[in-house]
């Protein structure tokens, strides 16, 4: 019976720590890849780098009508509590939306095999990173608007060699 009960323990105790085991940045290789899709906001293209040296980058372009919409630069970070992303907009000419020391930085919420949900640091913005096996990307961005009601945009990238 003893040996029962310590066999329960010990499954306890593994279940419990492969629950708090930390996320690292190679959880998040399902990400790399170029990524692309026509979009009512125009062409998109994202690559994600695979990871390297505890980061991975990425760079972001929408272009509508042969003129650029915008531009995002990415990287996600491992930092002591995990992955952090950090991303900044520019518009054309590479002009930046935010502070040059104040990148919009989002921490893990939850991450499972093949998807990581991010959430920025001031709880407004949540974006969702999903591949399915169909070679397809699936990013939804959650915004909290001031009234504190969330709204939801839906991204279908697919899988491109270029």
């Amino acid at each position: 019976m003893r040996i029962i009960y310590l066999l329960l323990f010990l499954l306890a105790a593994a279940t419990g720590y492969a629950q708090t085991a930390k996320p690292t940045i190679n959880d998040l290789s399902f990400m790399a890849g170029t990524w692309t899709q026509d979009h009512e906001w125009g062409w998109m293209e994202e690559h994600w780098s695979k990871p390297m040296g505890n980061c991975m980058a990425s760079s972001f372009r929408c272009v509508k009508d042969g003129k650029v919409v915008f531009y995002e630069f990415m990287v996600i970070e491992q930092d002591s509590s995990g992955p952090v992303l950090k991303l900044r907009h520019f518009n054309a000419g590479n002009i930046a939306w935010e502070d040059k020391n104040s990148p919009v930085e989002f921490v893990v919420l939850s991450i499972q095999k093949n998807s990581v949900v991010f959430e920025s640091r001031d709880k407004t913005l949540k974006i969702t990173y999903t591949v399915v096996p169909e070679k397809q990307m699936n990013i939804i961005l959650d915004e909290k608007n001031k009234e504190g009601i969330w709204s939801a945009t839906s991204f279908n990238l697919k899988y491109s060699k270029n």
